[in-house]
């Protein structure tokens, strides 16, 4: 591989940069957003090794994750992915105040423990997150 090679493959290299650090800032926000929203603090029961807040927020963050790197993709800036990325925050938030409608107490069954209670929310994530990148274009 030539110097011409070199240099054309690592010309997006910049771009690679600005989107990966937006996404991460999204992701930080996410979090941030997320364990404000929501009832208990996952990231808390995560440091006492808390196995359901770890799969709650584990699957919610994948359920993230996945339309906002559909986001990236198709934003025609920078801008859009932001925009689009936050949607997705907005998303996953719901997804977790339409589950506390079906599942009673679910902040206390996560809290204690209750891997049925965290493995539905983590799985209305995931789904909420497939279908939200689905829609994007």
């Amino acid at each position: 591989m030539g110097d011409g090679h070199i240099l054309a493959a690592i010309s997006g290299l910049p771009n690679f940069l600005v989107y990966f650090a937006t996404a991460l800032g999204l992701v930080a926000l996410y979090l941030l957003l997320y364990t404000l929203a929501t009832s208990p603090n996952e990231i808390a029961l995560i440091r006492q090794n808390v196995l359901s807040a770890s799969v709650a927020l584990g699957f919610s963050l994948v359920g993230f994750a996945l339309p906002l790197s559909s986001a990236v993709v198709y934003a025609r800036e920078l801008l859009d992915a932001v925009v689009w990325g936050l949607v997705a925050i907005l998303v996953q938030i719901l997804v977790y105040w339409l589950v506390r409608l079906i599942v009673p107490r679910l902040p206390h069954r996560i809290a204690a423990g209750e891997m049925s209670a965290a493995l539905f929310l983590g799985a209305a994530s995931l789904a909420a997150g497939i279908l939200n990148a689905a829609a994007m274009r």
